[in-house]
């Protein structure tokens, strides 16, 4: 579903697979996925927009740490290497995303983790955007989530 973008958006972000900078502290994650259509096609060659918050939940408003863009795959598949985000006053940890087929509208939304105690008490959580599969896996944190688009 469609959620708030936050404050912290900026255009042209890097593209990148990773958007984690040199030296940045915290649990490393791996989160892969697909965009689909509603009848569950692939789509190729969909802009994924990333954003969050450092771990210690700081976001860079100067640059572009913990932010970048990746283009989809022929299969609609995606990979971005990052950390889990922290807290800050007032929200659970999420990152934010925004996902567009190719000359289709945009879709802005926050992916969530699961078992956050914070989750029940941030006014944006949607248990539809929480991240699957969230497992540990040689001291990384590994999950899915696929998106769905308003597509055919």
């Amino acid at each position: 579903p469609a959620l708030s973008e936050g404050p912290y958006f900026k255009p042209r972000s890097p593209l990148r697979r990773s958007i984690v900078p040199a030296g940045a502290g915290g649990t490393r994650l791996t989160l892969s996925g697909r965009v689909l259509t509603t009848s569950g096609r692939p789509v190729a060659k969909a802009l994924i927009d990333f954003w969050q918050a450092s771990a210690s939940g700081v976001y860079d408003n100067g640059g572009h740490r913990f932010r970048g863009h990746q283009l989809t795959d022929g299969d609609g598949r995606y990979t971005l290497f990052t950390v889990v985000p922290g807290l800050y006053p007032g929200r659970t940890r999420h990152i934010h995303v925004k996902v567009q087929a190719p000359r289709k509208p945009v879709l802005t939304t926050q992916l969530f983790f699961p078992n956050v105690p914070g989750n029940a008490a941030d006014s944006i959580y949607d248990r539809d955007c929480v991240v699957r599969n969230w497992r540990t896996r040689d001291g990384r944190r590994l999950a899915t989530f696929d998106f769905v688009l308003d597509l055919p």
